[in-house]
């Protein structure tokens, strides 16, 4: 889900601004003896937080029987994903619709059709610790949850990440503008002004540790016995920060 942040601006003295580019640039004013410079880099950490699509689509003749269906599956769903503890506070509603079927396959029998002539369908959020993922999908599909699966992974202390993402770039400027001054034949001096701007956030994938978890029994309605389910192997995806830092350094 794309999220925009603020740009935050640190100033140690009065300059005039120029505008910032995505890409590295360089600026020498000599009149005003200053080397200006945009730089990007980046900080990584592993998602530590899984939100989990949990839903599921039914069928039925009629509306009234297809949403009894539903409701006794929308309580048995929630009740499996309770008793492997989670809170309600991590739940969220995503919809549910009951729509009348208009198109059918034209393989089916007409038995077939009047048995689908509704359908029913809800979903929700779960939001989890990442090592957790695995478990969840297992507990509500078990119960009956068969549109479930959907992982958005995020990072709990993005500001950390941001701050760690800033703090890199401008040791990435001042590198850069060390080299310059060495090169014009000058000494690089004080930091006078600096501005990060922080991108959207990105995720990058087929990173990160594995999870796993071990093969359990879980209820599912109807009176069926306990199916035993096999073990998920989850892997939760690299959270990327970038920024733009701007800075300024005087050169003497």
């Amino acid at each position: 889900m794309p999220r925009t942040y603020k740009s935050v601006v640190l100033l140690a003295s009065s300059i005039a601004i120029v505008s910032v580019a995505s890409s590295q640039t360089i600026d020498i004013n000599r009149q005003n003896k200053t080397i200006a410079i945009s730089t990007t880099d980046e900080a990584v950490a592993i998602a530590d937080i899984a939100t989990i699509t949990v839903g599921f689509e039914i069928n039925g003749p009629d509306s009234q029987s297809t949403y009894i269906k539903g409701g006794n599956l929308s309580q048995a769903i929630l009740k499996a994903v309770r008793a492997v503890g989670v809170d309600d506070a991590q739940i969220e509603s995503t919809g549910q619709e009951m729509t009348k079927t208009t198109e059918f396959d034209p393989k089916i029998t007409p038995e077939e059709r009047k048995e689908t002539a509704f359908t029913f369908n809800q979903s929700w959020q779960v939001s989890v610790p990442a090592p957790r993922a695995a478990e969840i999908i297992r507990s509500a599909i078990g119960a009956g949850a068969n549109k479930t699966g959907e992982i958005a992974w995020q990072y709990s202390d993005r500001k950390a990440l941001q701050a760690k993402a800033a703090e890199a770039s401008l040791v990435k400027a001042r590198a850069v503008a060390q080299r310059m001054a060495e090169g014009l034949n000058v000494k690089l001096g004080a930091l006078i002004y600096a501005s990060n701007h922080i991108p959207i956030a990105q995720v990058m994938r087929g990173m990160g540790g594995g999870l796993a978890t071990d093969s359990a029994e879980v209820s599912t309605i109807g009176g069926r016995q306990p199916v035993p389910l096999p073990k998920l192997e989850i892997r939760p995806q690299t959270i990327r920060e970038e920024a733009t830092v701007y800075a300024v350094f005087a050169i003497e």
